[in-house]
């Protein structure tokens, strides 16, 4: 067990202040993705955009903040975390192995993209050239899908590792030690693994009301998106298992720079 730390860490002010950046850069891209969207729900509140825009903002400021800090929390209690910002902020050395660690986590973004980009190109798209084929034909501009990384990369980290795959795990260990009677049980990997597939599952289907807005929601379409969108999950959920949440950030984010910037450029 990690030694006890402040619920409002410094660590947890750069990932609060972090992912808000992250929800602004996205807009681009949403709006890319949902043309009209904004102005329409602009009509139906009656008011300007800009004003919608700022709510929007400003409610994803405030549930952001509960998952960061609720999140820091819950991992800490799994033996999971920040190490790299809680030793930045805090003045202390790097943990041993960062730099090989990140390197790790590059190169697991990069190998996770492209067996997407497989996937989609030889097995999802000819089940389905009509729909997917017009879709993956018209990318958002590159500039969008960069700043949509860091979306990504930051906040949806912060989303479904931090807060979402750490709460399951806590509450799955929690369960196995009414179970076995037992007070002491560490994270088992059996649980860990548990809470990382639910938490990847989950991350799949966050990003069915997206597609949604570009396609019917088939049987094919419902498939494509949560093992496509699982498979990033259960890579940064491994990498914040074993190095932290930076590394998963790191995969992350390197993932969305192939299938976001570097795939649009090539189509």
């Amino acid at each position: 067990m990690t030694s006890a730390r402040p619920f409002f860490s410094r660590a947890g002010m750069a990932l609060w202040v972090a992912s808000v950046v992250g929800v602004i850069c996205v807009m681009p891209y949403f709006l890319a993705l949902a043309p009209g969207r904004l102005d329409e729900a602009a009509r139906e509140l009656g008011l300007s955009v800009p004003v919608v825009l700022a709510i929007s903002i400003g409610q994803s400021t405030i549930v952001l903040a509960i998952m960061v800090f609720s999140g820091l929390w819950a991992a800490q209690r799994v033996g999971l975390g920040a190490p790299v910002l809680d030793a930045l902020l805090g003045g202390k050395p790097l943990p041993d192995g960062f730099r090989r660690a990140s390197i790790n986590a590059l190169i697991v973004g990069i190998a996770t993209a492209l067996l997407v980009v497989a996937l989609e190109f030889f097995v999802f798209i000819p089940a389905d050239p009509t729909g997917l084929g017009r879709v993956m034909q018209a990318p958002p501009a590159p500039w969008k899908g960069f700043l949509a990384s860091f979306y990504g990369g930051i906040t949806e980290e912060i989303q479904l590792r931090l807060f979402i795959l750490s709460f399951l795990a806590l509450g799955l260990r929690f369960a196995s030690r009414l179970l076995r009677g037992s007070k002491d049980l560490p994270l088992s990997i059996g649980v860990f693994w548990s809470a990382n597939i639910i938490a990847a599952i989950m991350f799949g289907l966050g990003h069915l009301p997206a597609m949604a807005e570009l396609l019917p929601l088939t049987p094919l379409i419902v498939v494509r998106t949560l093992v496509l969108n699982g498979i990033v999950g259960i890579a940064a959920g491994f990498l914040f298992w074993r190095h932290g949440i930076e590394t998963a950030m790191i995969c992350h984010f390197t993932a969305d720079i192939v299938l976001h910037v570097l795939l649009a450029l090539a189509i």
